[in-house]
């Protein structure tokens, strides 16, 4: 018995969810994503079972894992950094997009299924008996990098959840929003066949700027099933999104983020080294990748 892993798609458009989420309506919408997230492809008479994971997934969080520990030389998925002045049209700057395909990662479980799974590094080896993962296997080994990661205290100004259904993810959002206020969810979109993880891109358009007094920014996780590290900084920021081109043709509809004060940041953030800079120096900008989801105040987008 078992499942196959759910397209993670709803990325792609769930996430078109300019759809506003508030106390009120917040049940209509929950039931509206889940709907988009239907053609997935579920088994048709076994449902969700966390328990049996794809192979390929087992693999990407093995791979996942791997990235959030970058070696001494220059990892190639660390270009996503870069300056506020390379925002011009017309410029072309190397960008790392993950090739993973998003087909081969989990969609997230209903809440009373995933709260029904411990999520504890304390009950770690219990979960790898749950998933018959051996101790010392790379997924065993994600799967701790993940728990140890939503485990951590928060830095200095910094709010964090691990959300693992899209109810708690909306509750704790709102929360940090504020219960009246309406919000929505952003990501990346390849906007055609992204076969190549490193290329340079081209802004082709000015950058349309996001106003949003706080960003909630959720990270995807390696684990059976969907998790997200989700955390709100203070400090000056810039959202916006723009339209590149690879030079391999591809076009992408990419969010990203420009800190602006980074003088309390660690002096060994990978972006310092990344752009050969120090705190308070400049503003540090990124961009998210497809799988993460960003969500700002609505309407924010001018």
């Amino acid at each position: 018995m078992g499942y196959r892993i759910a397209s993670f798609s709803f990325l792609f458009y769930v996430l078109l969810v300019s759809q506003c989420c508030t106390h009120s309506n917040g049940s209509r919408k929950i039931k509206e994503m889940y709907d988009l997230l239907q053609h997935t492809a579920l088994d048709e008479n076994n449902g969700i079972h966390a328990k049996h994971a794809h192979d390929d997934r087992l693999q990407m969080i093995h791979d996942h894992a791997h990235d959030h520990h970058p070696s001494s030389q220059m990892d190639p998925s660390l270009n996503i950094f870069f300056r506020t002045n390379d925002l011009k049209v017309g410029k072309s700057i190397p960008i790392y997009f993950s090739a993973n395909s998003t087909s081969t990662s989990p969609h997230f479980l209903p809440k009373e299924e995933s709260d029904s799974i411990p999520f504890s590094l304390s009950q770690l080896q219990n979960l790898l008996d749950f998933f018959s993962f051996p101790k010392h296997s790379p997924q065993a080994k994600a799967m701790e990098y993940t728990l140890s990661q939503c485990e951590l205290q928060p830095l200095k100004g910094e709010t964090k959840f691990c959300s693992t259904s899209l109810e708690s993810m909306l509750d704790l959002t709102r929360g940090i929003f504020g219960s009246d206020s309406q919000f929505k969810v952003l990501n990346t979109k390849h906007l055609s066949r992204h076969t190549v993880a490193l290329q340079n891109y081209t802004l082709l358009e000015k950058p349309t700027d996001i106003l949003t007094p706080k960003i909630v920014a959720c990270h995807s996780m390696p684990y059976p099933y969907a998790v997200f590290y989700c955390h709100v900084k203070d400090g000056d920021h810039k959202v916006f999104e723009v339209l590149l081109g690879g030079d391999d043709g591809e076009r992408v509809e990419a969010l990203g983020v420009c800190h602006v004060d980074t003088s309390q940041w660690d002096p060994n953030h990978v972006a310092f080294r990344v752009l050969k800079t120090r705190p308070g120096r400049s503003a540090v900008c990124h961009f998210f990748p497809a799988d993460n989801l960003i969500w700002v105040a609505s309407p924010s987008i001018v």
